[in-house]
């Protein structure tokens, strides 16, 4: 698949999910399979996002997550112009937010740190954890460029599978993926 047919890929995918009549009826469901996955999971630090776009917004099951345990930490990326990467700045119900260049919201001057794991959005997603972003490449270089590597999970809705999605050379493959179907793999599960 080429440049220009993951162009044309992403925005079919973006306006299928922004266009689901139940969309938030499998938003709920994909809470739920978020909540439970994360029940066994050890790390204390994750990262997220802020949903655009129709996406998927996981930060009401990861503020349950953290309630748990004071330990537990939720971040949100902020885009490292010079390198091109993210840094995850802690996030909390409340917390002070400005938008970035691209008009998301980020958290504002709060602390930085490694996620242990990573939550990363999904327009698609393909066999053996390829996952098809939004083309900027800053999950990609940030996942390369973190040491130890995160786990990560994919989320996105099921409408997104693309069985012929073929691997580019710069591609990060996913440790699991969630949709409202359930986890459709986890290579530690």
């Amino acid at each position: 698949m080429d440049l220009n047919d993951r162009v044309a890929l992403r925005h079919k995918l973006i306006q299928e999910r922004l266009d689901m009549p139940d969309r938030l009826q499998r938003a709920e469901v994909l809470q739920s399979v978020l909540r439970a996955w994360l029940i066994p999971r050890r790390e204390l630090t994750i990262g997220a996002y802020w949903p655009i776009k129709g996406e998927f917004d996981p930060l009401p099951a990861l503020y349950r997550w953290s309630e748990s345990d004071p330990d537990r930490r939720i971040g949100l990326p902020v885009v490292d112009k010079e390198h091109g990467t993210l840094r995850f700045h802690v996030w909390y119900p409340g917390c002070p937010m400005e938008e970035d260049a691209y008009g998301i919201p980020k958290p504002k001057d709060t602390e930085v740190f490694e996620p242990q794991l990573l939550l990363v959005p999904c327009v698609g997603y393909g066999p053996c954890g390829l996952r098809l972003g939004y083309g900027g490449g800053f999950m990609d270089r940030t996942l390369a460029a973190l040491q130890p590597r995160p786990a990560t999970a994919g989320l996105g809705y099921a409408h997104g599978f693309q069985m012929l999605l073929k691997a580019q050379p710069h591609d990060m493959p996913l440790d699991a993926m969630l949709t409202e179907e359930g986890v459709v793999w986890d290579k530690n599960g």
